[in-house]
């Protein structure tokens, strides 16, 4: 059972930007092991390392229970388009908060899959605003940072106020 535990705003890790990934060995697939358990626990769509304490960058994602969990390291965004929508977007690390978030519709990433080869794929639309919200946890952009500062302080009470009828 993995000893990882899941990140909570406002801990300040989660605004570190995550250090590439040079070395694909079976240190780097426990970690990827540690944080797919800890995204099943919490039922995340996706999580990056970053969101466990280790702040390297790999992001997993699995859109559908039951859908295989796709690893994605040191991925990049070579391409937005034009077009952009609005997405209503949370995080497990600020639970009970949604806010709907601009980004781009359509996104062509360059990554390596975890043996290290390079890999190439376009995402639109739901698929699309999740990779962009998952590396910018990787560039320590947290998702509320996206917002109108009205809108950020508004979640960011919204928050605090769900963590305090929690105690």
């Amino acid at each position: 059972m993995s000893s990882a535990s899941l990140l909570i705003y406002p801990d300040p890790r989660l605004r570190l930007t995550a250090a590439p990934v040079v070395t694909f060995d079976a240190a780097l697939r426990d970690s990827v092991r540690d944080l797919e358990a800890v995204m099943r626990s919490v039922s995340a769509l996706g999580l990056t390392l970053p969101h466990i304490g280790r702040p390297q960058r790999v992001v997993l994602l699995r859109m559908e229970p039951g859908e295989p969990t796709t690893a994605y390291v040191n991925p990049e965004i070579v391409w937005a388009s034009p077009e952009r929508g609005p997405q209503e977007e949370g995080s497990v690390s600020m639970p009970g908060v949604m806010e709907m978030v601009d980004r781009a519709a359509r996104i062509r990433l360059r990554f390596q899959d975890l043996d290290g080869v390079e890999q190439e794929e376009e995402a639109e639309g739901f698929r699309a605003a999740c990779l962009q919200h998952e590396i910018d946890q990787l560039d320590g952009i947290f998702w509320i940072e996206r917002l109108s500062r009205l809108r950020r302080d508004r979640a960011v009470k919204r928050f605090a106020k769900l963590r305090r009828g929690a105690a």
